[in-house]
């Protein structure tokens, strides 16, 4: 997509690369985390208890990085290109989600983007590479490993900038439903019912590439050719059966927590053909 440049004043940047690590004090394992172990076991053979050990080995919420503040958000943001792509697609889903909530009456608090290498910390617990872009609510971060995505190009063949932004905008839309409070009548539902929770787990995540479709809708002159394409070509990629088979494991529909590769084209799809996130509200009902 053709995104403006970011305005450092509008968007909040934490840059953990180099070692520079926040400070902080206690924090609690969400359930997003055993989203993250699972992904982490199907793609890189990773045992899950394991990841899920190093997440509970929590450093603290991170200090919240501000421009002005610890984090030099114009050097972070244009230390690469991929970093300086995750800046502009920030700041284009900033704008267009804040009028959204605006509308509808939501209070809005903009997550940040944190970068990190290998290693990092979040509220949620240590962040690592295995793990993939991943959104902690406890400090409403949004943190990647811009290595990444040259493992999405390499191991996963999801290629193309769309491809990439759509990373960014599904983490985004984990943003949207902790700000909304879906996230926690999930996180119930799960707790309630554990039967049911890698299904209501899978719910959630459609709707995550349901709110990126949304985004994308929203800005329709930005698109560029093959944007389309790069997008679904990434969320046929990373869907759960492809996992699996990916990493010679047998496909387990029990074991779901994010969709099969159909389901996510199908939600993306959705909300790239609607400039209403109320479409997204049906994986809800």
């Amino acid at each position: 997509m053709r995104l403006d440049d970011f305005d450092p004043s509008a968007i909040r940047v934490e840059d953990q690369r180099g070692g520079r690590f926040p400070i902080g004090g206690g924090g609690k394992l969400g359930c997003g985390s055993l989203i993250i172990a699972l992904i982490g076991a199907l793609v890189f053979g990773i045992d899950p208890a394991q990841m899920l050990g190093g997440l509970e080995q929590v450093q603290g919420p991170a200090q919240d990085a501000r421009p002005g503040g610890g984090t030099n958000v114009e050097e972070s943001c244009r230390t690469d290109a991929s970093s300086l792509q995750m800046c502009n697609a920030l700041s284009s889903l900033n704008k267009t989600w804040q009028p959204v909530f605006a509308a509808a009456n939501v209070p809005f608090q903009p997550p940040k983007l944190v970068f990190y290498s290998q290693m990092g910390r979040s509220g949620c617990g240590a962040a690592q590479s295995a793990m993939g872009p991943f959104y902690c609510p406890s400090d409403q971060g949004i943190y990647l490993d811009t290595d990444f995505f040259e493992q999405m190009d390499r191991e996963l063949g999801a290629k193309g900038k769309f491809a990439r932004d759509y990373v960014i905008a599904h983490e985004y839309g984990h943003h949207i439903q902790s700000l909304t409070g879906v996230s926690d009548q999930i996180r119930s539902l799960q707790s309630q019912n554990p039967r049911q929770a890698n299904a209501l787990s899978v719910r959630l995540e459609l709707q995550a590439d349901c709110y990126a479709g949304v985004w994308a809708a929203k800005n329709r002159d930005r698109p560029e050719p093959g944007d389309m394409e790069s997008g679904l070509n990434a969320a046929n990629a990373i869907g759960d059966d492809a996992l699996m088979r990916g990493a010679g494991r047998r496909v387990s529909p029990e074991q779901f927590t994010h969709g099969t590769s159909a389901q996510r084209m199908e939600w993306l799809r959705k909300g790239m053909e609607n400039a209403d996130d109320a479409v997204c509200d049906q994986l809800m009902r």
